[in-house]
């Protein structure tokens, strides 16, 4: 979810103005609409001051990008990597050997 619409959504369920979040939380209505719009993202400090002036507090969660379906390519790499050494090994070919000519003994 995006900073617009987490503040958005808080404010109009708190009830409150935009005119009234800006003096609880000491920046001007213009910052509040930029902020709502998402012309312009709050730094996190920020939105936790903004959050907090509704009676909320912002809370970072931090959560892993791949899942087990969908395997890193490091990981995807290793596990490929590892099947090719599973496999059978081919020997170095020889070299073709030809049989001899035959002398021509005149």
């Amino acid at each position: 979810m995006s900073p617009a619409t987490v503040l958005r959504t808080a404010r109009e369920r708190a009830g409150i103005s935009k005119r009234e979040l800006a003096r609880r939380a000491r920046t001007s209505p213009a910052a509040i609409v930029a902020y709502e719009s998402g012309r312009r993202d709050p730094s996190f400090g920020t939105l936790d001051r903004l959050l907090r002036a509704l009676g909320l507090r912002a809370e970072l969660v931090a959560v892993p990008v791949s899942t087990p379906d969908r395997p890193t390519a490091a990981r995807r790499l290793a596990e490929v990597l590892d099947l090719a050494d599973r496999l059978p090994k081919r020997r170095a070919a020889r070299r073709p050997s030809f049989p001899p000519f035959p002398r021509d003994d005149r």
